[in-house]
């Protein structure tokens, strides 16, 4: 199993330096800032874009909350306090959200990406650790935290100055995913109910998806966007996060 790991981590750190070699540094599209639903409701700028956030932002409380009461079943070591930091991050995603929306720019938008990045590095580090063992939390997470928090802070850095690139903010929200799908093929996890990761996972893609297609589907429904879409599943995502961790039992004690 350890040359398996080690032979897709090859394939990642391959893809990687491919990605930067091949592909050119990626600003940020203008058009990203011009949602397809701006309705103004109760003296609220993209109200809809806005008051959609507050599901995410209440699912991060309850998911402090149960880490705090220890609801959660998990196998986090004390100095890596990896899901307590992931529902941190959801809230302040949340709140960073609802800011970038009120007053869309690149500015807001860094407050936006910084706590998600904090989000998916605190989620791929968990999962990693469920798969190739306890220990490797204290190896994955501070390190995986600066990488995400490194990429926002690039890409803000870079688009200040005109020559904006997203590429490794690209390749820290799709690149893990790619692993742990992987990963999954060819180990187990310690615990019950793996595939509500799956669920997880399908969230996230479709989340993206109603992203790209905000204007086409307020177009077709007339009442919501795909951008408030997206709040709404990533919602669910962690929905199905909190599910998992409040349901699922250890198989094996490592």
């Amino acid at each position: 199993m350890d040359k398996k790991i080690a032979f897709l981590l090859l394939i990642l750190v391959s893809v990687s330096a491919l990605f930067f070699l091949l592909v050119e540094p990626v600003a940020q599209p203008k058009k990203y800032l011009q949602f397809a639903d701006q309705r103004m409701l109760l003296g609220i700028k993209n109200f809809w874009n806005v008051v959609s956030n507050l599901p995410l932002i209440l699912l991060g409380i309850c998911g402090v909350v149960m880490v705090w009461r220890r609801q959660l079943v998990h196998d986090n070591c004390s100095v890596t306090p990896v899901y307590l930091t992931l529902f941190t991050a959801v809230i302040f995603t949340g709140i960073g959200s609802i800011w970038f929306h009120i007053n869309p720019t690149n500015q807001t938008l860094f407050w936006d990406r910084l706590p998600m990045a904090v989000v998916f590095m605190s989620l791929i580090t968990a999962l990693f650790a469920e798969y190739l063992g306890r220990p490797l939390q204290k190896i994955l997470f501070y390190p995986l935290l600066l990488t995400g928090a490194g990429s926002v802070i690039y890409w803000h850095i870079t688009e200040s100055l005109g020559r904006g690139d997203l590429r490794p903010y690209l390749l820290v929200q799709f690149l893990p995913i790619l692993f742990l799908f992987m990963l999954m093929a060819i180990s187990r996890s310690r615990f019950t109910r793996s595939r509500d990761i799956l669920v997880i996972l399908f969230c996230y893609g479709l989340a993206k998806l109603t992203e790209y297609l905000d204007q086409q589907i307020l177009a077709a429904t007339t009442f919501i966007s795909g951008h408030t879409l997206k709040h709404l599943l990533a919602a669910a995502a962690i929905l199905v996060l909190l599910k998992m961790l409040g349901w699922r039992e250890e198989l094996v004690n490592q």
